[in-house]
């Protein structure tokens, strides 16, 4: 009932910058939180940043001062911009959103499909 279709993504050099791209689409109500986690290979998938309706950011220590996470609610997206980029920042990306369903009221709590970010040394 709820999409999220990611974009951006690919592979860049240490020190550079990528911005991921988010949109929500389906039976929305409204989207409290949402964000971007990610999965290397052979670890858990972590945060990464989440964004409130109202605008209240977490990050992550380890993107804290390089990455920034934004949203425009009319449009349910969500993006995260990557600057200084490091190897170690080589993962899956996910964003996910958590809200209610149109007609139902029911809470939803979705992913996206995945784009890879690869940090080449």
């Amino acid at each position: 009932q709820v999409q999220l279709v990611n974009s951006g993504g690919g592979l860049v050099q240490a020190g550079g910058s990528l911005r991921l791209s988010c949109a929500a689409s389906g039976s929305i109500l409204s989207i409290r939180t949402m964000g971007w986690y990610r999965q290397a290979p052979g670890k858990q998938r972590e945060l990464v940043a989440t964004i409130t309706s109202g605008g209240t950011t977490n990050y992550a220590d380890s993107v804290k001062g390089r990455f920034t996470i934004s949203r425009d609610n009319a449009k349910n997206t969500v993006y995260l911009q990557m600057n200084s980029l490091k190897p170690e920042d080589t993962a899956v990306y996910y964003c996910n959103a958590a809200g209610v369903l149109t007609g139902t009221g029911r809470l939803f709590d979705s992913w996206g499909q995945g784009t890879q970010v690869t940090v080449s040394s």
